[in-house]
């Protein structure tokens, strides 16, 4: 456990306690357990879950907003990063609710399970979210779940109000974001990635479709 604890230290601190490093280590083991089952991650990245996936949600934190008591996870899949920020949150004694979206059956089941063996805050919303209208939140997060332009357009139109959007973006980032002003307008901040020199986050605000 110790060695893990130095591998989370690329954290902040202030965020990343003992005891949610013991709940991440809990969760890592639920998902290599489940992954025999279900495709939760790749085999390869078992071995890197910690830097591959876990430490690349938690640095999400910095942009969810805490002032706001929903925060989606748009087709949550294995959990990360809602599983990750939850985690988070509830060690940091913050009411923040997840609702994890996630059409899976079978990964819907795997996140109601964590969740209640976690005693996260969450609920798992087994759901597309591409059906479901006049949503209010206030963080919403997406990581591997659609191309840009379609979550541009789900907020736009199945989203009646919400703080902002945050979005994990890769190598060839920057192109999908200019390819995405010819069509829309919007606020963004960019911060760069904690495991990997050409990822980084994207904070969106103001999304607005343009007139054609």
């Amino acid at each position: 456990m110790d060695q893990n604890l130095k591998i989370y230290s690329i954290l902040e601190k202030n965020s990343v306690s003992r005891e949610t490093c013991i709940e991440f280590e809990h969760f890592i083991s639920l998902i290599i357990e489940n992954n025999k089952k279900i495709n939760l991650i790749s085999r390869g990245d078992e071995q890197n879950i910690r830097e591959r996936h876990v430490i690349d949600c938690a640095q999400a934190l910095d942009f969810i907003d805490l002032n706001s008591n929903i925060c989606i996870d748009l087709g949550s899949g294995n959990g990360m990063p809602g599983i990750i920020l939850a985690i988070m949150m509830k060690n940091m004694k913050l009411p923040i609710k997840f609702n994890l979206y996630e059409k899976s059956y079978h990964k819907s089941k795997f996140l109601e399970s964590v969740s209640k063996k976690l005693n996260l805050n969450t609920e798992v919303i087994q759901k597309d979210i591409f059906k479901i209208k006049n949503i209010n939140t206030g963080s919403i997060i997406g990581r591997a779940f659609k191309p840009l332009p379609d979550i541009l357009e789900l907020i736009n139109q199945n989203f009646s109000s919400y703080k902002n959007l945050i979005l994990f973006m890769g190598k060839n980032g920057k192109q999908i974001l200019k390819d995405a002003f010819k069509q829309w307008d919007f606020e963004y901040k960019e911060k760069r990635s904690l495991t990997s020199e050409q990822s980084f986050l994207i904070n969106i605000k103001n999304i607005k479709k343009k007139i054609e």
